[in-house]
Order: C-alpha cells, then sequence, then structure tokens
C-alpha cells in the first residue's frame, strides 16, 4: 500500500459518520481544560446571587422582613416577585403555575420566596438566611397517597389510552391478577449544578450563559420575565456537566434570576446554588403508584390490561402532563395487549415541581409493563422468559402490532435481539445452575433476569420535532458548525460533526464546532426525547447539501462538465478529469461569488398525535434491546451484588459506535442506580431530607457489574430515512437495567420455591430485599 491510498484511507476513517471517533472535549474532560460557566473568566464588576428558600411545604405568607438581608455587609439588592419587571412566571407549558418568586403562597419546603445579590457569593448565601417571614400553615401532602386521601388534585389533564373491549374482557379471561407497585423517583445528580450568569446589553439587551438544554426556552422565559422581546435575549451554552433532563425547564429560574438582576443593576450576575439548594428547588424524575390488573391464560398469554398511573408531579405542571403520557405509552413495554385500558394521575403535592429525566416517564410505564409479567410468570410456575416471548409484538400481518394508542409496530426487531442475546450470555444453563445453587445455598441467594426494550422516539408533542443549523465553508476550506443541539457529555457535537465531515468529504478537524446560541439558530427544541442527532444531524446534512449543490452548479459552469462529473472525494473534488484540493476548489468557488453559507432545516415525517382521542403515529421509530443480569443477595442483610450484565443493544447504524457503547454502559449503571440505591424521601414536614450525596446514594463505580459484556446490535439499520440510518442512543438503554430489578426478584423468590411474585417495590434498597425476604419465609 502506498502513502497516498494510505492517506486517503484515514481521511476516510476521520471523516466518517459510522467511525469511532472520541468525543471532542474528551482530552478537555480528563485534563481539567474544559470550559463550564463557572470556569468563564469573570467579567469586571460580577455580582452573585442566592435563593432566600421557604422552609414550610405549604403556607400563605402572611409577611416578610428582609431589613437585616439587606444590611448585611455586601448586599447589593434584594428583590422579590413584586420587583420583577416583567411577569413573575417561569412555566414552560403557559400555564403560569410556576411564580419566578413566590408572593403569597409557598408551595412546598424550598420555593424560592426572595433572592440576595451580593459582591460575593458567601455574602449573598449568608444574608439569605437573615430573612424573617410569617407564615400561616395550611394542610399539605407530600406524596402521592396523600394526594389521593385529599381529593386527587392534578396539575395536568389526564390521559386515557383504550383499545378492545377491557371492561368486558378482563371477566373472559382464564386467570386474573390484581395489585399495585411503588416506582421512586430520581435525583439527576448533574456534576455541574445549576448554573447562569447575565451580562446587561445596551437598550434592552441582555446575554445570559445558562447551564441549559434548552437556550430557546431560556430566551423565551428571561424576555417574558423582564417584558422584553425575544431578540434582545441571547442565551450561549457552550458545554453542560451533565443534564439527563433536569436542565430542559429547570434551568429558567436561575438564568431569569440573573438577567432580571443584572438589567437592573448594570452589572453582571452569577447564579450558583450549592448541592443542597440545588436538590430542595429543583425537581426530580417522578415517582409512580401503579395500580394494574391483567387477565391471561393458561400458556401465559395476556387477554386484557387495566392500569392507572399515578404520579408525584409537585405544586405545579411543569412537564407532568407529557411525563405521564410517555409513562403511558410504555406501558406495553415491549408485549402485545389484545384489550387495554391505561389512565394517568398526574397529582398534586406540595413537593418540588417534577421535570424530565432520562426516559421521561418511559422507564415507569415500562417497570409496570414488567411487574405484570412477572406477576404471570410466578402464577403459572414458568420462566419469565417464556412469559415474554408468549407477548411479544409479532410481525406485521400478526394481527398482534397495534400498540394501545394505535400505532403499528412495524420495525419489530425484539425477537431476534433476544434471541441472540440469549445464546451469547447463556441464559437457560446459568439459570439452570442459579436454580441449583439456591436449593443448597444457606444464605446466599443468587437470580438471573432477561430484559427487553422498546422505546419509541420523537417528541411526542409533534411541533417540537424540528431543527435548523448553520453552515459556514471559509475561503481556506475550513467549515463552521452551529446547531441548536446542546451537548452535555453526550457526544453530540461529535456526531453531528462526523455528518458533516463525511457530508463535504473532509477530515473531522476541518469542521469547528461552535457554542450553541439563539443568536444562530432560532426556535429551537429541548436536546431531549433522546432526538439530538436525529434532529441536527439531519437539519447539518441539509445545510451541507444546499452548498455542495451550489458548489456543484460553479464546477458544472467553470468547467462545462455534467453534474454526475463532479465528485466530492476525501479532502479533494474531482471535475472531470482533474482533482483539485478541497481548499483550492473552495477558494475558486468564493472569487466566483458562490455563496458559502446555508441555514438548514429538519422536521421529522410521519408523526401526528391526537391526545384527546388517544390516537395516533407519535414516534417515527422505535429503539429496542435487551440485557441479562446476574445477582447475588445475602438473605441476613438485604445486601447484594451485581455479579454480571450482558446487553444487546440496538441504534440502528451507529453514528459512532465508541461513544453509543458509552452511553449503553452509563445509561445502565444510572438506571440500575434508579431501581436499587437511590431514594429520595421527605419526612413529616415536607422536607426533602436526602439532599445531598451523604443521604443520597448514587451508583459507584464498585457498583457496576464485576462483568459488564455490552454490545450494540451490528446487524440493525433502520427502516426510517434517519441521519445515517442511526437510531437514538440517550434514553433507551436507561431502561435495560429492569434486568437487575427482576434478578433480584427471582433471588427473593427462592425463598419461597419461586411461588410467589416477591413484588419488589423500586428501589430495591436492602432494606427492602431483606422485608421482601423476610415476607417470604412466612410463606
Amino acid at each position: 500500500m502506498d502513502k497516498s491510498t494510505f492517506e486517503e484511507r484515514k481521511v476516510v476513517i476521520n471523516g466518517s459518520m459510522h467511525g469511532s471517533l472520541r468525543h471532542d472535549s474528551a482530552h478537555k474532560h480528563v485534563t481539567g481544560t474544559a470550559d463550564y460557566i463557572d470556569d468563564i473568566p469573570e467579567p469586571a464588576g460580577l455580582l452573585h446571587g442566592a435563593l432566600g428558600l421557604s422552609d414550610r411545604a405549604h403556607a400563605e405568607i402572611a409577611g416578610i422582613d428582609l431589613s437585616a438581608v439587606r444590611a448585611y455587609p455586601g448586599v447589593v439588592w434584594v428583590f422579590t416577585g413584586a420587583d420583577v419587571p416583567g411577569v413573575n412566571d417561569t412555566s414552560s407549558n403557559g400555564m403560569h403555575d410556576e411564580p419566578l418568586l413566590a408572593e403569597t403562597k409557598a408551595e412546598f419546603h424550598g420555593q424560592p420566596i426572595f433572592a440576595v445579590i451580593a459582591e460575593t457569593r458567601d455574602a449573598a448565601r449568608r444574608a439569605a438566611r437573615l430573612a424573617k417571614i410569617d407564615y400561616r400553615d395550611l394542610p399539605h401532602w407530600s406524596d402521592i397517597d396523600g394526594a389521593l386521601a385529599n381529593g386527587g388534585p392534578l396539575v395536568y389533564e389526564p390521559m386515557t389510552l383504550k383499545r378492545g373491549e377491557p371492561e368486558t374482557e378482563m371477566a373472559n379471561a382464564k386467570h386474573r391478577i390484581k395489585a399495585q407497585m411503588r416506582i421512586g423517583g430520581q435525583e439527576h445528580f448533574y456534576l455541574e449544578s445549576h448554573i447562569a450568569m447575565a451580562i446587561p446589553g445596551e437598550d434592552d439587551e441582555v446575554a445570559v450563559w445558562s447551564s441549559t438544554q434548552h437556550p430557546s426556552e431560556i430566551q423565551h422565559i428571561v424576555g417574558h420575565v423582564l417584558g422584553i422581546p425575544s431578540n434582545a435575549v441571547t442565551v450561549n451554552v457552550r458545554r453542560m456537566g451533565g443534564g439527563f433532563g433536569g436542565k430542559e425547564t429547570q434551568g429558567n429560574q436561575f438564568a431569569a434570576l440573573a438577567a432580571v438582576a443584572a438589567k437592573k443593576l448594570g452589572r453582571a450576575v452569577k447564579f450558583r446554588p450549592d448541592r443542597d439548594e440545588d436538590m430542595s428547588a429543583t425537581g426530580k424524575r417522578h415517582d409512580f403508584l401503579v395500580d394494574y390488573e391483567v387477565g391471561f391464560d393458561d400458556d401465559g398469554r395476556i387477554h386484557a390490561v387495566d392500569a392507572t398511573y399515578a404520579a408525584r408531579c409537585g405544586f405545579s405542571s411543569d412537564l407532568s402532563g407529557p411525563v405521564t403520557d410517555r409513562a403511558l405509552f410504555h406501558a406495553d413495554s415491549s408485549y402485545f395487549y389484545p384489550h387495554v385500558h391505561l389512565v394517568s394521575k398526574p397529582l398534586k403535592t406540595h413537593t418540588v415541581s417534577n421535570t424530565a429525566f432520562r426516559g421521561f416517564g418511559g422507564p415507569q410505564g415500562m417497570v409496570g409493563g414488567e411487574r405484570m409479567i412477572e406477576e404471570i410468570a410466578y402464577a403459572l410456575g414458568k420462566d419469565p422468559l417464556e412469559i415474554r416471548r408468549a407477548n411479544f409484538y409479532g410481525q406485521p400481518g400478526s394481527g398482534r402490532t397495534l400498540t394501545p394508542y394505535h400505532q403499528e409496530v412495524t420495525d419489530n426487531i425484539i425477537n431476534r435481539i433476544v434471541d441472540e442475546l440469549e445464546q451469547t450470555s447463556d441464559y437457560q444453563a446459568r439459570r439452570k445452575a442459579i436454580i441449583e445453587f439456591n436449593r443448597s445455598s444457606r444464605f446466599i441467594r443468587k437470580g438471573i433476569a432477561l430484559t427487553p426494550v422498546k422505546f419509541g422516539i420523537s417528541f411526542t408533542m409533534t411541533a417540537f420535532n424540528q431543527a435548523g443549523a448553520l453552515v459556514h465553508v471559509y475561503q481556506d476550506g475550513s467549515i463552521h458548525l452551529n446547531h441548536g443541539g446542546t451537548e452535555m457529555g453526550q457526544g453530540l457535537y461529535t456526531k453531528v460533526a462526523q455528518v458533516l465531515a463525511d457530508s463535504f468529504q473532509v477530515d473531522i478537524d476541518r469542521v469547528k464546532i461552535t457554542a450553541t446560541t439563539t443568536g444562530k439558530v432560532p426556535n429551537t427544541s429541548a436536546t431531549a426525547a433522546s432526538s439530538g442527532s436525529d434532529l441536527n444531524g439531519m437539519a447539518a446534512f441539509d445545510a451541507g447539501r444546499q452548498i455542495k449543490e451550489r458548489l456543484v452548479a460553479f464546477a458544472v459552469e467553470k468547467w462545462g462538465v455534467g453534474a454526475e462529473e463532479v465528485q466530492f472525494l476525501p479532502n479533494r473534488v474531482r471535475v472531470g478529469d482533474t482533482e483539485i484540493p478541497f481548499p483550492d476548489f473552495i477558494k475558486q468557488a468564493y472569487f466566483a461569488r458562490v455563496q458559502l453559507s446555508a441555514a438548514g432545516f429538519y422536521k421529522t415525517p410521519k408523526i401526528h398525535w391526537d391526545r384527546k382521542a388517544g390516537r395516533g403515529t407519535p414516534f417515527y421509530y422505535f429503539s429496542y434491546g435487551a440485557a441479562c443480569s446476574e445477582v447475588s443477595i445475602d438473605t441476613l442483610t438485604g445486601e447484594y451484588l451485581i455479579d454480571r450484565a450482558d446487553i444487546l443493544h440496538d441504534v440502528g447504524r451507529s453514528l459512532n459506535p465508541a461513544i453509543d457503547i458509552g452511553q449503553v454502559e452509563g445509561a445502565f449503571v444510572q438506571g440500575m442506580g434508579w431501581l436499587t440505591t437511590e431514594e429520595l424521601w421527605w419526612d413529616a414536614k415536607g422536607r426533602l431530607r436526602t439532599h445531598a450525596p451523604s443521604t443520597y446514594k448514587i451508583p459507584l463505580a464498585s457498583d457496576r457489574p464485576k462483568i459488564f459484556n455490552v454490545r450494540l446490535a451490528e446487524w440493525s439499520e433502520n427502516t426510517e430515512a434517519t441521519v445515517g440510518r442511526s437510531k437514538a442512543v440517550g434514553e433507551p438503554p436507561f431502561m435495560l437495567p429492569i434486568s437487575v430489578l427482576e434478578a433480584l426478584s427471582m433471588a427473593v423468590a427462592s425463598i419461597a420455591d419461586y411461588r410467589v411474585c416477591p413484588r419488589l417495590d423500586a428501589p430495591a434498597t436492602p432494606e427492602r430485599v431483606l422485608m421482601a425476604v423476610e415476607r417470604l419465609k412466612g410463606m
């Protein structure tokens, strides 16, 4: 192989959108040189903000004395909701139920009531504790049971999904089980807490640096609160230190507070709460109470399902409507329900308003669906995998492809995924060995489970499924890329740059990835719903297509060749028999006055949704996966180890296998934490007591499975026209560790010889495992 051939292969690999390129900031992450908002050199005269928080769960605010706060050394300004120049509201859905600063009523312990602006962060925080607030306490409830006992107040209109005749067909089922499951919430625990810095400009202008997944919403909310148009607000986001959904709407208040103070005082202002304040004042994953009834036959095939998914939503609506909707969308997991009735209950509680979290309600819905499979398996004395197979969605024409929301599942590969993983994980032999081990082991019991994932991809609000991108090609052949997606460590910037480099057939280092800003790409959607690469990659591809079409037209005219004779090759362009280096070709195009800039746009096709009717096609396609997990529990303490996990996950034709595998591994560990160790707890006064690492336990590196085998389904290719025929990877693998919960359940079930479903609630903490073991000992 000569040098030129080697160099050509190197360029193709570096520019490929299917290559395992490193994350663009990986070296900066590990060396500490990646700039986050708190690393930006502080502007001259920077002020710092702190929050004054409610210490009541539900009370009228009878009076506020802030004189001691104002008198504290270094304090520049103290303001309340009455000082907001525009509208004192940061709600993201137009329901106007989330004040920036509470004025007349405190609706959860930790709700911001006032803000302090001071010369130093320490002074602002110390001063904020000196307020004297008089309250008239009101009745409060902080959990689902309390909400139901008080009439079940809702923050959003519930949704119903129905197909078939579940009312009558449930009675016709050979077997019926009716039970309940509790599914806990989860703190996002991003490494970088919420933070925002605002710098005032001339006239009504303000620039905001925010750790947010939704710059356009920050722009809108800041304009709303200040009473100025969106064109006066510029929001910038280079990267976040994690988001996981917690920065989709919850950054609104910090950005708005910083902007209000900056415009009032004419100085830059930064808000950065500490971990305790961040955990107390910002929303979390919704916890659910699932009441379910399932009818089935002797073979374990489901005949009818009736389930209600009640959620703790907090004091305001936030994203609770869409979150509980998506829980219903995934209550079927990977299974066909011939007759089904599903209802959501987005309940109001006097706690912080819960919000988006990786999976967006889908994991809670799926856990409920898998519990029903587990119930059937233990009732019939069968392997749960056998029951899963009996109920999987079928292929087109099977009569088993219609979801509860009346969308046809036309791309089903779950059988192949599960079959392949069953073989590669040696599931059957290991399950047999585990059952044998449990017969003779006195204190240690083992469990194994293989569970599937089917996850719908798209925002269920159809309008959000759009994206824009801005691409400039400069005279020297370098390329500038900007789009509406945000980077929170998931590798989105790298993937979209790969798409563009592949389009022009240039080396990836020719593409400059620039910070997301509302000043370049307007009206963007949140980087959420696993749609970042799908939407922004296609928008960037569209921008590149426009520029390439102009370049081809230029070459046709200049060289007198047909369009088919113009080819973009690695780092060069072939025009007829002539090959021109890419930079030289671009320089010639510039002198011929070819426009070398384009705004790309993409909207997801085929999707539509009628929420009121409970019918439509809310998802463009489905992502699939499966995991097989093995655990060991100590029946004396309830403690356990994750011995092994084998994963096979579907990302279509991967845009970047290295990044995608990392996403699968991270999602599995994060989901495992949700289902095992991460427990949120409020006391009788409505105070969140698990508000710091000392009391809230995320999984550590030592908690990962001791044997951890992760593979992508390399044979898979998206049947829909996505970018590079890839599939989303952000959220779907989060549900793979349901296999861990199911494996723990099997280990506990061995106490009663697998005759009883242990009905482990989530999170399955060691305490819950121990209580389940003790309960089954008496059976």
